[in-house]
């Protein structure tokens, strides 16, 4: 340990360094906010809608305003804030779900119990095999709704009898078909088991627990004056009446529809999913309602009464696996509402689009929800290092002459590259430019990288993946300090992290300060997987810290200079808004390839455990579209490694057999049989395991053709585990390995984290 002890931070700076990540970043956006208007605007010219009330609410940022009319006819009167609308499908989600979801959390009802353990008259057809899940998730086979054709109930008993004696249309759990039967049948479950009706019910565990004063059936009579009428029906303009035609000819009290209520009252309900109120559900109840729970292949994908799909974008019914997912949900007045978690973004649009004569929300919905996310992006993105740096005016580096290492991750949330950043900062003089492997624009995949000068600034750019992979005392010379603002990929043997303990190495042979520039991990800083310690330093085992490692390049250097000694003038410059459950797809920030083959999210969550593989005679995916997401070889058995990963039953992964052929790199031009990889619950997803299951494989089949026994420690750097991996050990025997390690190394780097524990 320095006789400075394991940190050497100014005072000032840290200050300077804490107060600005406790601050919120600017406002919304003004010109998307003010494109957000505008679209609300098109759409009333348009006459698509009446009118609206948006309320967009972003980390506690609210944006809400009343556009247009509440009603054209007989009177025209202007929209307010406090119009209350006729929510229709809405109902569903804010009222009948989380009933019943209280229910199941009391162990009154079962979520995958059939509906006729709770209405015997339920049957005939198949429908004896329909579950209460099967309900919510509106994959039951039930049609769309009742044919008033057919059938005009004269109460609610008659729809219910008129249900039960029902054909489907399709098989359950083969087709997800939206469907008010569904919801009829939950409301009709949820009072025989109550005892209760469902308005009763649901001001005690909703209305009254949320302080939604104004929500509920049958709008008593002080709110009328305040309702936006939807259209005429009968030779009367409905108004305060339920506009769906079955709820209305039954008394307007259903768990499909009939609901009333006004924007402010949506947020208050909104604002407690994101936990930000009393809670309405238990957690893990939250957590089940909000992801996809239809059946794996069906579209659209719905939660437990919710749709589900990528944030805010409305153009795609199945989600991507491992996407980051928004829930909401639509009603046919045209009323919607949209919660995205991880932002803490919700975005309620409220229309009487069928008033006087019939209207379209359907397009103002979509672009609503992409311009209320890029309107609130200064508030819910992440901001790096080099956003803070610079809203601090370059504080640190104020008065010094800076060499820069970087590359073309080095980005702003404006885009901006902190190159030019820092060539422009007021008070501070760039000098040097260093780059690590890859080059400083990333996209070069070689042995060496020789420097050069770049072409924008006109400084010299010294190579750290060259002839050296330090920098050199000459090249440091007349410099005061050293900045660091690479993307790393959260792997012990990705160099980037590497290349900065060896510069910090350098800076503190040389007295120069060191000023890391934080970015996100792109795959979590929760999880930590593999051995954790190393049988010896390399250039891709730099110190030793498990495969997937959980910690920031910023955690790194506060680690790297206590635990390694180092007598150096350190600044973290962190980042703002990222907590250590947030993947790179949950920041806001734009994704930019660390290296040519590490394309996306999928593939870096993937990396730890493919990865190590690769110095093994195994195609990995370089050479085609999908590096590191498939691998395989000429020789090998697609089939039995899928059937080798059904067997370990890996969660949330899937793999399934594949033949590719590369186009450059191992096995160019040959086709290689194997398995392709599908995230399907990112945070479930153990790399390591899956690369064990290959590793393991490849010993037991292919042992000489893989170059097992030669190559399969060059990267672990752990000789215990890949002994057991030849040996055909079990998962669970070699991850016991690792066990007493990763507990070491979470104490660790306690100490070190900047963003919770």
């Amino acid at each position: 340990m320095s006789r400075t002890g394991p940190l050497r931070i100014c005072l000032g700076l840290a200050l300077w360094a804490m107060d600005c990540a406790a601050d919120f970043p600017p406002s919304f956006d003004p010109d998307h906010l003010a494109a957000l208007q505008e679209a609300v605007g098109d759409a009333i010219r348009r006459g698509d809608i009446p009118g609206a009330v948006l309320h967009v609410e972003c980390h506690g940022r609210v944006f809400a305003k009343a556009f247009g009319h509440r009603a054209l006819e007989p009177v025209r009167e202007p929209m307010t804030a406090d119009t209350v609308f006729d929510l229709a499908s809405l109902t569903k989600v804010v009222a009948t779900t989380p009933l019943l979801l209280r229910l199941v959390e009391r162990g009154q009802v079962g979520l995958d119990d059939r509906v006729s353990t709770y209405l015997p008259e339920f049957r005939g057809h198949g429908k004896e095999a329909i579950t209460v899940r099967q309900l919510l998730t509106h994959s039951s086979g039930l049609a769309p709704g009742i044919p008033v054709a057919e059938f005009v109930p004269e109460n609610l008993a008659g729809v219910i009898s008129w249900i039960c004696r029902c054909e489907p249309q399709a098989a359950p759990g083969s087709r997800v078909i939206y469907s008010d039967l569904n919801y009829h049948l939950l409301g009709e479950i949820i009072r025989r088991v109550s005892g209760e009706p469902l308005d009763l019910l649901a001001r005690r565990e909703i209305w009254e627990p949320l302080a939604m004063t104004e929500t509920g059936w049958l709008p008593a009579a002080a709110l009328q004056s305040r309702v936006a009428p939807t259209e005429r029906s009968g030779g009367r303009m409905l108004r305060g009446v339920v506009h769906d035609p079955t709820s209305r000819r039954v008394g307007g009290l259903t768990a499909h529809a009939g609901l009333f209520g006004t924007a402010a009252d949506l947020a208050k309900f909104a604002r407690t999913l994101l936990g930000g109120g009393p809670p309405l559900v238990e957690s893990r109840t939250l957590a089940a309602m909000t992801k996809v729970q239809s059946p794996p292949g069906l579209e659209p994908a719905r939660g437990l009464g919710w749709e589900i799909r990528p944030a805010f974008d409305h153009t795609v019914d199945a989600p991507p696996p491992g996407t980051h997912l928004a829930y909401g949900h639509t009603g046919w007045t045209g009323t919607s509402i949209w919660i995205d978690p991880p932002r803490q973004l919700f975005v309620i649009l409220l229309t009487n689009r069928n008033h006087p004569a019939g209207g379209d929300a359907k397009p103002l919905r979509r672009r609503v929800a992409q311009l209320a996310t890029e309107a609130t992006r200064p508030v819910w993105a992440v901001r790096t290092g080099i956003d803070v740096l610079a809203e601090g005016n370059f504080a640190p580096l104020a008065g010094r002459r800076v060499g820069l290492i970087t590359n073309h991750t080095g980005l702003g949330l404006d885009g901006v590259p902190t190159i030019d950043r820092l060539a422009q900062a007021p008070g501070v003089k760039l000098v040097a430019l260093f780059s690590p492997e890859h080059g400083i624009r990333g996209d070069l995949d070689q042995e060496t990288i020789a420097g050069g000068v770049d072409r924008r600034t006109g400084l010299p750019i010294h190579s750290l993946y060259g002839e050296t992979r330090q920098p050199l005392p000459a090249q440091l010379a007349g410099l005061d300090a050293l900045v660091f603002d690479v993307q790393d990929a959260g792997c012990r043997f990705y160099t980037y992290v590497s290349t900065m303990g060896l510069a910090m190495e350098a800076a503190a042979r040389q007295g120069l300060a060191f000023v890391v520039l934080d970015r996100v991990n792109p795959i979590g800083g929760r999880v930590m997987e593999g051995p954790a310690r190393i049988s010896e330093e390399r250039f891709t085992s730099f110190h030793p810290v498990p495969i997937r490692h959980g910690m920031t390049a910023g955690e790194l250097a506060r680690m790297f200079v206590a635990e390694r000694g180092l007598d150096l003038d350190l600044t973290v410059v962190p980042l703002r808004n990222w907590s250590r459950d947030l993947t790179f797809d949950e920041t806001g920030l734009r994704w930019v390839n660390p290296s040519p083959n590490l394309r996306n999210v999928t593939a870096a969550t993937l990396y730890p455990g493919i990865g190590f593989l690769e110095f093994l005679r195994l195609s990995v995916g370089r050479g085609t579209a999908l590096p590191f997401e498939q691998v395989g070889a000429p020789w090998l058995d697609g089939e039995a490694l899928a059937g080798a990963f059904r067997e370990a039953r890996l969660p949330g992964l899937r793999a399934d057999p594949v033949a590719f052929r590369p186009e450059s790199s191992l096995f160019a031009g040959e086709t290689c049989h194997g398995v392709r990889f599908t995230v399907t619950d990112r945070q479930a997803v153990r790399a390591m395991d899956a690369g064990l299951v290959i590793g393991r494989f490849l010993a037991a089949r292919h042992a000489v053709e893989a170059k097992v026994p030669d190559k399969l420690d060059f990267l672990l750097r752990h000789p215990e585990t890949a002994e057991a991996i030849r040996r055909g050990e079990p998962l669970e025997a070699i991850r016991a390995l690792w066990e007493p390690e990763l507990a070491a190394f979470a104490e660790r780097r306690r100490p070190f984290l900047l963003y919770g524990g």
